[in-house]
Parts: structure tokens; C-alpha cells; sequence
């Protein structure tokens, strides 16, 4: 593990070097949730009502959380860069370095985010105290609980990126299916919680990665529960389980595919 946490350290002090050019797309996330923030305000016609259990501030604070997340850890650049290497034919050189390719990307993602996701909490922090106010029931010690279910959604995330990526070993073009993924990822579960949905399909929704990427980690800080927490850990440590045998069984037969082939 020592090779990959100086991958990591090596694309953390890379990233903070530049974070000024980071801070450059908060401009984008601000336009963003101000136009979110006057929609529910318009949607809640009384202050005090309830839109599929929550409160205006739950609902815009959820919002905050998860664009947050989007902005500030964006897997999509694991997926570029994975189907980049698979097209160009650089993963040929890439599979005989002295690490495995799919943990390398990982850590260099998990190098990025570390510098940008806290930026944009901190963003979020500040416009959601200062344009909707203080979260209602918010303790930090339901933060602090939360941490472990964001760093594992974020990873599930981006093991099923690679895993869509790696559909590039086979077909020509594996964007379609990342865009499919993300777009689902976006409309469910990061703009609009899992619970506004017809009822019918909330059960359905539970049993994709949609709830443990974006939906958890926002859902334990806007309305934290024990039980809540078991349930999305438990789910979370089930689909990384099975995403990761998934990349690597993945990753072993493209490899395999490219020896075959005189890659």
C-alpha cells in the first residue's frame, strides 16, 4: 500500500499547488444553488411546510450537500482518463508498472478530492448560513459520523466508473454508458433526494448505488438517525465489495484480451 499513498501525496501537493485555479469553479457551483435555492424557496409556499419529509431549510441544505460533493470530487475525470488509456493503447505500457492500474487511478483520485471537496464544504457551509440559515437539529458530531460514508461513497463511485471505463477493452466507445450513469447519478439522489420520488420506486432506488453515493452522506447530515446509518454503512460495504470484484474481474479479462492480441 505504500506505492499508492505516494501517489496520492504526490497528486495532493500537485492539487494544492493550484488551488487557486480550484477556487475558480466556485462560480459555477454559486450560480448553481442560487438558482436552486430561489426554486424551493418558490416551491415552499409556507416556510414551515414539508416536502416529502422535509423542511425548506432539509431540502436546500441536501442540495448544497450533494452538488457539493459533485463539484468538489469529480469522479468524471476517473472515467476519462481510464477510457483514455483503454483507447489510446497507453494501457499497455501503464499494465507493466509496478502497481495495479485501477488502485493507481484510485489514489490519484482520492488525491484530488482531498484538496477540493473540503474547499467546497467550506463554500457550501458558508452560502447555506448565509442565504438559508443554520441547519435545523445539526450537531457536529453527526458530521463527523457522516466523513466515513462520504470518503465510501465517493470510492463506490468511482469503482463503478472505472468499471463502465474498462467496458472499452470490448467496445469502441464506453461513453454513452458513463453518461447514462452520471445523468441517473445527477436526477436521483444528488438534485432530488430518493424520498420525492413515486413511492412505488424508492425500493427500487435503495437497491442501486445511487443510495450510498450522493443520497447517505446528504441524508445523515440534513436528518441523521442510527438506524439510517446502519442501513446506508451496511449498503455501502456491500456494494464496494461487489464493485470492486466487479473492476477487478473486469480489469483481468481486458488485460488477458490485450496479451491475446499483442498489446
Amino acid at each position: 500500500m505504500r506505492k499508492y499513498a505516494v501517489i496520492y501525496r504526490s497528486v495532493l501537493m500537485e492539487n494544492l499547488q493550484y488551488a487557486l485555479n480550484i477556487a475558480m469553479s466556485f462560480i459555477s457551483y454559486f450560480i448553481f444553488i442560487f438558482v436552486f435555492i430561489n426554486l424551493w424557496n418558490y416551491i415552499y409556499s409556507a416556510p414551515d411546510s414539508l416536502i416529502a419529509g422535509y423542511t425548506r431549510e432539509q431540502m436546500i441544505w441536501y442540495v448544497m450537500i450533494t452538488e457539493a460533493l459533485w463539484f468538489g470530487a469529480p469522479a468524471g475525470t476517473v472515467a476519462r482518463q481510464a477510457s483514455s488509456d483503454i483507447r489510446s493503447g497507453n494501457i499497455a505500457y501503464l499494465v507493466n508498472k509496478p502497481y495495479h492500474y485501477t488502485l493507481y487511478i484510485l489514489a490519484r483520485y482520492t488525491g484530488g478530492w482531498s484538496v477540493q471537496l473540503p474547499m467546497f464544504a467550506v463554500l457550501a457551509a458558508a452560502m447555506g448560513t448565509a442565504m438559508v440559515g443554520p441547519l435545523p437539529r445539526f450537531s457536529p458530531l453527526h458530521l463527523l459520523a457522516a466523513i466515513p460514508v462520504v470518503i465510501l461513497g465517493l470510492t463506490i463511485d468511482a469503482v463503478f466508473r472505472i468499471c463502465i471505463s474498462l467496458i472499452s477493452f470490448w467496445v469502441e466507445d464506453a461513453n454513452p454508458f458513463q453518461w447514462l450513469y452520471s445523468k441517473m447519478m445527477l436526477l436521483i439522489g444528488t438534485i432530488f433526494p430518493v424520498e420525492i420520488f413515486p413511492a412505488a420506486l424508492q425500493p427500487v432506488f435503495r437497491l442501486t448505488p445511487i443510495y450510498t453515493v450522493c443520497y447517505g452522506p446528504a441524508k445523515l447530515i440534513v436528518d441523521f438517525s442510527a438506524d439510517k446509518y446502519i442501513e446506508i454503512i451496511l449498503a455501502q460495504a456491500l456494494y464496494l465489495g461487489a464493485a470492486a470484484a466487479l473492476m477487478l474481474f473486469l480489469y483481468g479479462k481486458g488485460v488477458r484480451k490485450l496479451h491475446v492480441n499483442g498489446g
